[in-house]
């Protein structure tokens, strides 16, 4: 199998390591370079749970190739906060407790990220259309909207 050698940055910190052809880009973030944050969920682009940002742009990593990255600026959940400090965001998943197992938040968090850097003053049916890629199997969705929503709010009022 033939490796490459790539270059990412990874929630601010630039990697370089080999990559075989074939290698999905959330394998390489999990077993490569530790980022365990991002979960495998189906592995087959349905659920979300390995949702991270892209040069800004939420994609599922279980549906690229290591190789495409090369030169890319990656962001999981862990870069949303800081160590021992919870984001806007995050904050707000649980004030409203948008989780129950927790399993598809990381995926969550980072579409919901993306889809707030541009929505402004969203309506609860946007937030839904905006997270239709995730999958959650426990809340049935009205928390993480109520958590989704109340970030907005809390934007729009900081600004």
């Amino acid at each position: 199998m033939t490796e490459h050698e790539i270059s990412v940055t990874v929630n601010g910190t630039l990697h370089e390591l080999k990559v075989e052809s074939r290698t999905l880009l959330v394998t390489a973030l999990r077993e490569q370079l530790g980022y365990t944050d991002t979960n495998v969920g189906c592995e087959s682009s349905r659920c979300g749970a390995c949702t991270v940002q892209v040069d800004g742009t939420p994609i599922k990593s279980c549906t690229r190739l290591a190789v495409q990255m090369d030169g890319a600026s990656i962001e999981t959940v862990g870069a949303l906060g800081e160590e021992g400090k919870l984001n806007p965001l995050q904050k707000s998943f649980q004030e409203t407790h948008g989780l129950q197992c927790g399993y598809c938040t990381p995926g969550m968090l980072m579409t919901a990220d993306a889809f707030l850097q541009t929505a402004s003053d969203p309506s609860r049916e946007e937030i839904r259309e905006a997270l239709e890629g995730n999958l959650c199997r426990c809340t049935g969705y009205h928390n993480i909207v109520d958590a989704v929503e109340l970030a907005a709010e809390r934007r729009e009022a900081d600004q």
